[in-house]
């Protein structure tokens, strides 16, 4: 007597569980005569099936996940079912693959050919990412698609981190290897768009990477003196002496502009850049340098308006995906002169970020006298917000009044 086939197993719940998740509503796997047939329902109620080439037993369910995958992709791309699992069988491998020799490949690859890279940045950014996808594809549980794989291999680090970002194109580039390289199945070609794994910070988190504390000018002066010569190093140079004298969120070096005064025809920054946020948006504003002085009494003259007019500034790279405030910190994590600031002011239970350029200028206006509401004007953002991020403001400007109160008191008095 013929063994009965079970349908109630818990691994052909699992099996089925994982079609749906991996198709649309309509797609279904069935056992037919001890073998799988996929089943698809067209909107219109017609029915279509084919069969897989799979038997009915929990051993190849990993490989029919795959295989419905790739056909459900080949059915989108405006194949009928049949001419799909036809295409999809190409797909499919002929034997199980190698992982750990197809990511041998990818290092040798990276090491010595192409545009290659130093050994200790494959060690940093290439090895961990790549030796945790083959360690994943190779288990039991292995992930049945790049995707999958993708989120997998890159969850423990923070939404839109920069590392995270790192280790998503890393993966990316392994599986491109393995696929026009190392006879690796289309199907596990890279996800287009690296985004929506990589994902965005949460606010609060954005908020942290914002959250620091000012310089001082000469601390500002001292790490321009210390950055190196050379035409990357002037760009990288300018792009901190903008932030420092304009009050500048790294964002906004890539939303300045020159407009000239109507009635004095004298020129002046402008800064199209409009912040939005849950109470609304900011309005792009007129921008008022704040030049540095150091310990000599010397007020820096760096002519930055003059020299972005006869276009001899040229910023540093501040795009490729990555945040301009990400793409800072990257450069000056590099930098001797920026570690050494970070620990001392760490010594003083001080925080240096990219913004602290910005805070530094927020702090040097009160200094020089300069009212709250008016630095709020110039930095863009509500006097609210100034207060509430600057305590110094709010200081500043209650003793400016008791001040201006006590003068206007002894002038009556004599």
């Amino acid at each position: 007597m013929a063994e009965r086939v079970s349908h109630n197993q818990v691994w052909v719940k699992g099996f089925r569980a994982s079609v749906r998740t991996s198709t649309s509503e309509g797609w279904w796997v069935r056992e037919h005569r001890g073998r799988m047939r996929l089943e698809v329902k067209a909107p219109d109620g017609r029915m279509t099936s084919v069969a897989l080439p799979f038997d009915w037993v929990k051993g190849q369910t990993g490989d029919a996940v795959a295989r419905v995958r790739s056909i459900y992709r080949l059915v989108g791309e405006g194949h009928t079912l049949k001419s799909a699992a036809t295409l999809a069988a190409g797909e499919a491998p002929a034997a199980p693959i190698n992982w750990a020799a197809v990511a041998e490949g990818f290092r040798i690859q990276k090491l010595q050919h192409g545009t290659t890279v130093k050994p200790e940045t494959w060690e940093a950014h290439y090895l961990p990412v790549v030796s945790a996808a083959v360690e994943l594809l190779s288990g039991r549980k292995a992930p049945m698609n790049p995707a999958d794989l993708m989120d997998q291999c890159i969850r423990s680090w923070p939404p839109g981190s920069r590392t995270r970002q790192i280790r998503a194109q890393s993966l990316a580039q392994f599986l491109r290897y393995g696929v026009h390289r190392a006879g690796v199945p289309v199907l596990w070609a890279p996800p287009a768009n690296l985004r929506q794994h990589v994902g965005i910070k949460s606010r609060e988190a954005a908020s942290a990477s914002q959250k620091g504390d000012p310089f001082t000018d000469q601390q500002i002066l001292n790490l321009l003196a210390a950055l190196p010569e050379g035409a990357s190093g002037q760009r990288w140079a300018d792009g901190i002496r903008l932030m420092a004298e304009l009050g500048l969120r790294p964002i906004e070096l890539l939303h300045l502009t020159i407009r000239t005064d109507s009635s004095t025809r004298e020129p002046y920054w402008w800064c199209t850049y409009r912040k939005r946020s849950g109470g609304g948006s900011t309005e792009s504003r007129r921008l008022f340098p704040l030049p540095l002085i150091g310990e000599d009494g010397e007020a820096t003259s760096w002519n930055l308006l003059k020299r972005w007019q006869a276009n001899l500034i040229e910023l540093p790279p501040l795009g490729g995906g990555n945040s301009p405030a990400d793409c800072i910190k990257t450069f000056l994590n590099r930098q001797q002169a920026w570690r050494s600031l970070r620990e001392t002011m760490a010594a003083n239970v001080q925080r240096a970020v990219p913004y602290s350029f910005r805070h530094s200028y927020s702090l040097r206006g009160h200094q020089r006298g300069i009212d709250a509401g008016s630095m709020a004007q110039a930095m863009g953002h509500s006097l609210e917000v100034h207060c509430r991020s600057y305590p110094w403001a709010s200081v500043a400007g209650t003793i400016a009044a008791f001040d201006r109160a006590n003068t206007i008191l002894r002038a009556e008095a004599s």
